[in-house]
């Protein structure tokens, strides 16, 4: 049963002034109540980005990832068409991959009673079977979730009736840069996985996705960073701007720890893109960071109030990947970037239960965007905005 939702704060007393505006009050990030909500209405209603296709490289090969309050099973079919599942044996209820990744060489099977199921879901054997004629093997096959590529990755969405993935998901892409075909130019679908680095958040997911947004704190926490990119010294993050990439600094020679070169530019990435870095945040829980050699995808999994799994592939040319060619300096410049912005995020999550952050923060000019996140949320939350 769905409950109602839960009623937004009471607009402060006295009103800010006009260069501030307010955050979400801090028990949007510390109450288990909100969070279920926006399990129930976010992450098990839209677009969710699961696994990378390419880590499914054979028929059925599985991994197993956790959506809102539903784990949903990701698999590879003998035709070699990706489908996803809940991971939910329709016999009992056990829980049919209990592994988080793995492989299977033709059905899945429940460890608890043995039900099996073929690659596309269908019921094929069970115990005494033969023996009930009238059970439609489709009926009770496992429960389909709807299934997207793009971008080189399979995201899914538990709605009965999934939101257009167009308006919802690429539309993202078009907001940030401009054009719908910018984020193509790119070809992430034809990259090759270089590394790979999982990170355990002790933060509530919009404390992660406020600061990718912003760079006001660029100047104070990512030396790195800002030596590559100068213009972020001055607070604006590059989704400030529709169509905008942040400019390399004039000695800098690629989108490394160093500023040291990285690697040739992909076949399609524009004249206009190169030496630029873009930013995209795609709600609720993916961010895409594209430069000229590679590109950089996150991807959450909240899994409470206060802790998220991030996991963030950088992505190569395959020749480069194939090769064998150390792409250290590449991973360092972002892994440290994740390192500041994710301890910066820890240091914040305590803060959000206390009497301080009872009716939330401000955020200066050069965070206002943020504030179209907090609406969105508040829309999908069901809630009015403050």
């Amino acid at each position: 049963m769905t409950t109602p939702p839960i009623s937004p704060s009471p607009t402060p007393a006295s009103p800010l002034p006009p260069s501030l505006i307010a955050t979400l009050p801090g028990r949007y990030y510390t109450d288990p109540e909100v969070f279920r909500q926006e399990q129930e209405r976010l992450f098990e209603s839209l677009w969710f980005c699961t696994v990378r296709s390419a880590d499914l490289d054979r028929p059925g090969a599985f991994r197993t990832v956790q959506v809102g309050r539903e784990n949903v099973l990701v698999t590879r079919t003998r035709t070699g068409e990706l489908r996803a599942f809940l991971n939910v044996c329709r016999h009992r209820g056990a829980r049919l991959c209990t592994e988080e990744s793995g492989e299977v060489r033709r059905s899945l099977q429940c460890p608890y009673h043995a039900w099996t199921y073929d690659l596309d879901g269908k019921l094929i054997a069970a115990p005494n079977l033969i023996k009930m004629p009238d059970v439609d093997r489709v009926a009770y096959g496992l429960i389909k979730v709807a299934l997207r590529e793009w971008l080189g990755y399979a995201w899914v969405c538990l709605a009965d009736e999934p939101p257009s993935f167009e308006d919802t998901v690429v539309s993202a892409a078009v907001e940030r840069l401009g054009d719908a075909a910018a984020i193509a130019h790119y070809g992430t679908e034809r990259l090759a996985l270089g590394r790979r680095v999982t990170y355990d958040v002790k933060a509530n997911w919009k404390l992660i996705v406020e600061n990718f947004m912003e760079c006001y704190h660029c100047a104070m926490i990512h030396p790195e960073l800002t030596e590559v990119l100068p213009e972020f010294a001055d607070g604006y993050a590059a989704q400030y701007y529709v169509g905008h990439g942040a400019e390399f600094g004039a000695e800098i020679r690629g989108f490394t720890v160093d500023g040291s070169a990285g690697f040739a530019k992909l076949p399609d990435v524009t004249a206009d893109q190169d030496r630029r870095y873009y930013a995209i945040t795609i709600k609720p829980t993916v961010f895409v960071n594209l430069v000229p050699d590679h590109v950089i995808l996150h991807r959450m999994f909240p899994l409470a109030e206060d802790r998220t799994v991030v996991e963030c592939d950088w992505l190569y040319a395959p020749e480069v990947v194939a090769s064998g060619t150390d792409v250290s300096k590449s991973v360092e410049l972002f892994h440290r970037v994740n390192v500041q912005d994710f301890e910066a995020c820890e240091r914040t999550q305590p803060a959000m239960s206390s009497r301080a952050y009872r009716g939330g923060g401000v955020l200066v000019p050069n965070e206002h965007h943020i504030g179209v996140f907090h609406e969105w949320l508040l829309t999908g939350l069901g809630e009015a905005h403050a």
